[in-house]
């Protein structure tokens, strides 16, 4: 299994509205090294969901249901999209300030390279964000 950190804006995708539907294409990204971690993604799956922009947390945490697909939304180019599907919400959100605090996690992609939005993450650093948030799979 692999784990990684998926990043939305809550205004635009929020893990309560994945909560909602069930289910979800991941689509519309467009930066190669992101479009490359999708790739890698297997179903079955686990990411934490983190809302990027406004509240700056990890929320919960989501499973990928079907691997890689061309993306329906790309207009040109060489790009793909994943579904994803709720598992939980975190006992409680992890915010940037707190994930930049712990040691633990200074290699992550969201400290590292915080743009990117889709990035892997180790078993040591998804446990560590569980740890955090109180939370239990």
């Amino acid at each position: 299994m692999n784990y990684w950190l998926i990043k939305s804006e809550p205004d635009v995708f929020s893990f309560e509205q994945l909560c909602q539907d069930g289910r979800t294409r991941w689509d519309g990204v467009r930066n190669y090294q992101a479009r490359n971690n999708l790739r890698a993604m297997r179903a079955g799956d686990l990411c934490i969901y983190y809302h990027s922009n406004i509240g700056l947390a990890a929320v919960g945490i989501a499973t990928v249901l079907q691997e890689y697909y061309p993306d329906p939304t790309a207009e040109s180019g060489d790009w793909s999209c994943v579904d994803m599907g709720p598992v939980k919400p975190l006992q409680r959100a992890v915010t940037l300030a707190e994930i930049k605090s712990n040691p633990e996690l200074g290699n992550i992609g969201l400290v590292r390279n915080p743009r990117l939005s889709v990035m892997p993450l180790t078993f040591d650093e998804f446990s560590t964000l569980l740890r955090m948030s109180g939370t239990q799979l």
